[in-house]
């Protein structure tokens, strides 16, 4: 059927009784990405399937981590420079157009992740099966890179399972679980892993038949008036949570629906034309960079074995427990060891809270809750691979502490603080075995904040650094890599922005007119309920460590909240009144006029404080920064990041800024060392 034809990225198969098996296993490549060859060659196969008609179709992976990663992103970035998106989205829908045509039946049988036009992909088949597995995963994620689905899934999903259930799964990005899938009737079918591709098979002989109700549904949804009624108010829903201006994907998806009428080729005409015009957008440019700097944390870990079996953490605070709770869930042993029980104890019901709300079932969720283990005498220290510090800030405590344990290590054991603020210089002094001692900085609530700082010291091993990043990414986070300066990068940055916020409300600026400010801006939570979230006795803590440093002085009024016992969330009141876990933020006066210059003065000095960073070597590149930044603070992705976000706006701008806020309100707005840095000057597509 194939003679005479070679193809590096699929393999193909014909039995005897007349099926075609394709399978996809993209060549020098551990992920099935779906690049213009791997696009160009399955177009060839599909012509020469039009021509000899077989018995049925079946595609599958190669890949053992899964189905298709999706498109190939670097690939994606090279079209939107060259002004060739259009293009390459229009072949892509073409190919699966094909596919979909073919008249003979076709099943895909996906197992792990099956993103973006992975799952395309399976829609352009005329039958889906999954593995039943937890590793399955389907979705369309485009929204997260500031498109949309451009190979024909906004054509093709809400007609196969109805607009109201289809729109959410592109508009999320979440993906589904597998039983998810076939509960919406993403997939038609699930099987046991091991004999998904028998499953497949008998699914080609006994194609399933959908359900009338569900049919009729899916085409109900879909009409020129359900269209019309359902887009505005998935509109409104899409517009309370996103800004259009700052994340225009979502919106552009819901008009390219509402508009599509019943010709396929009509609906993939709008799909690709949309996605061309957003890949022209700076959010696109920024949340794309983001993604493959994302890629980049991620990769700093692979092909180094971390060697750490046992994880012993001092420290059972809401930082020392949810680490070690963490890094229970994810595969290692460990104790946790505090003066007493009574201590240790609420940080276990913490984590069977965590695990129950992951894990769902009681045989999933025992077998790590026996993974983490009280330990009141610190016994787990001398067969732990690697100790973890994290009780409270303060450096002779800290150090007393290193003095005790030290000597109980075996061989070549890691030592880790948690520390927020304290240089590492400082807490070395008095080790035997600095070169093992650096910075595992997480971030609060740990189970949710992706990013960890790896804080280094000038007397650090590299190859120690490495196992920390490896170690990193085996407990599922992004690594940076620090200098140990006061603050190392992201409270540095943050420090100078939630300290001049809080100045702002100590001045008379309503803390709801700051939060709406900043999120007008694009940060995903004002600095005030930001402030009283973290807790303003910590704020209060790192802001002391950090204002000589940072030539900063504490804003009037934090010291009597904190003696009058208003710490913010945990105390039910701060600088806002909290009840049921939320800021009752009070009604600001209709005629308050917002200073003109109120973003500035907040947002300013975190690019100020960045510019700063870079000059100090604090990471090793701009790149690294940004990522740090955004996956550390949630600084506006959209944005790229505070040193993208001066590249756009122009470092001479935004210098003058500063200079005009230092003249109207103090030295702590002027620029600081740095601002002549070639790396400023670089265009933002960089």
């Amino acid at each position: 059927m194939f003679e005479g034809l070679r193809f590096n990225h699929w393999k193909t198969n014909l039995d005897d009784k007349g099926i075609v098996t394709l399978t996809l296993d993209r060549a020098n490549s551990s992920v099935n990405a779906l690049s213009r060859e791997v696009l160009d060659e399955l177009g060839q196969i599909v012509e020469r399937l039009s021509i000899e008609k077989p018995a049925g179709i079946l595609i599958h992976s190669a890949k053992p981590g899964g189905f298709a990663v999706g498109a190939d992103i670097k690939e994606f970035v090279e079209y939107a420079k060259q002004g060739t998106v259009l293009e390459n989205i229009e072949n892509g829908q073409r190919v699966f157009e094909s596919l979909a045509r073919l008249p003979c039946p076709t099943v895909a049988a996906v197992h792990g992740a099956c993103m973006g036009g992975g799952t395309e992909l399976i829609l352009a088949c005329r039958q889906r099966i999954a593995a039943d597995d937890d590793k399955t995963k389907i979705g369309l994620p485009e929204v997260m890179l500031g498109i949309h689905p451009g190979w024909g899934g906004t054509a093709r999903l809400p007609r196969l399972i109805g607009a109201p259930e289809a729109l959410p799964v592109m508009l999320t990005g979440k993906a589904l679980s597998a039983k998810r899938a076939l509960g919406l009737g993403v997939v038609d079918r699930l099987a046991p892993p091991d004999e998904l591709l028998a499953e497949a098979r008998a699914l080609l002989r006994r194609p399933h038949v959908r359900p009338l109700a569900q049919r009729a549904r899916a085409w109900a949804t879909n009409t020129w008036l359900a269209r019309q009624i359902l887009a505005p108010m998935v509109i409104k829903q899409t517009a309370a949570k996103v800004r259009k201006e700052h994340y225009p994907a979502p919106f552009a998806l819901i008009s390219v629906w509402q508009r599509g009428g019943s010709s396929i080729q009509q609906r993939l005409k709008l799909e690709a034309r949309s996605v061309a015009k957003l890949a022209e957008t700076s959010t696109a440019r920024n949340l794309i960079r983001i993604f493959l700097l994302q890629e980049r944390l991620k990769g700093q870990g692979s092909g180094v074995e971390h060697g750490i079996e046992h994880v012993h953490v001092v420290g059972a605070g809401v930082m020392g427990g949810d680490i070690a709770a963490w890094a229970a869930l994810k595969g290692f042993q460990v104790t946790l060891q505090d003066r007493e029980m009574k201590f240790i104890q609420p940080a276990l019901d913490r984590a069977r809270q965590l695990y129950e709300k992951k894990l769902k079932t009681p045989e999933k969720i025992e077998p790590v809750v026996r993974r983490l283990r009280a330990d009141v005498e610190g016994k787990g220290v001398a067969s732990a691979d690697l100790a973890i510090e994290a009780i409270f800030e303060n450096a002779e405590a800290k150090k007393a502490l290193y003095a005790s344990i030290e000597p109980q290590f075996q061989a070549d054991e890691l030592l880790a603080t948690n520390t927020s603020s304290i240089p590492l210089d400082e807490l070395r002094q008095g080790l035997k075995a600095p070169q093992r001692f650096l910075g595992l900085h997480f971030f609060n609530p740990v189970a949710q904040m992706p990013l960890v700082e790896v804080v280094r010291h000038d007397g650090l091993d590299p190859a120690v650094e490495k196992r920390a990043l490896a170690f990193c990414k085996a407990i599922g986070k992004l690594p940076v890599a620090v200098k140990g300066t006061p603050g190392f990068l992201v409270n540095r940055i943050l420090m100078p922005y939630l300290l001049e916020a809080m100045r702002l409300y100590s001045e008379g600026v309503p803390g709801p007119v700051l939060d709406k400010e900043a999120k007008k801006f694009g940060m995903p939570m004002g600095p005030i309920e930001l402030a009283d979230t973290v807790g303003l006795d910590v704020c209060a803590s790192v802001g002391k460590e950090l204002a000589p440093f940072l030539g900063l002085e504490l804003p009037p009024g934090l010291d009597e909240k904190l003696a009058a016992g208003k710490r913010g969330k945990k105390d039910g009141q701060g600088l806002y009144v909290w009840q049921d876990g939320k800021p009752q933020k009070p009604e600001v006066d209709p005629d308050y006029v917002v200073p003109a210059d109120l973003q500035d003065r907040m947002l300013l000095p975190m690019v100020n404080e960045a510019v700063a960073c870079l000059a100090d070597g604090v990471v090793d590149d701009a790149d690294l920064l940004d990522a740090g930044v955004i996956f550390g603070t949630g600084f506006a992705p959209f944005r790229g990041g505070p040193i993208q976000y001066l590249r756009s706006e122009g470092a001479g701008v935004i210098k003058g800024k500063l200079e005009r806020l230092a003249q109207r309100y103090g030295e702590r707005f002027a620029p600081k060392n740095g601002w002549d840095l070639p790396v400023l000057s670089q265009p933002p597509e960089a």
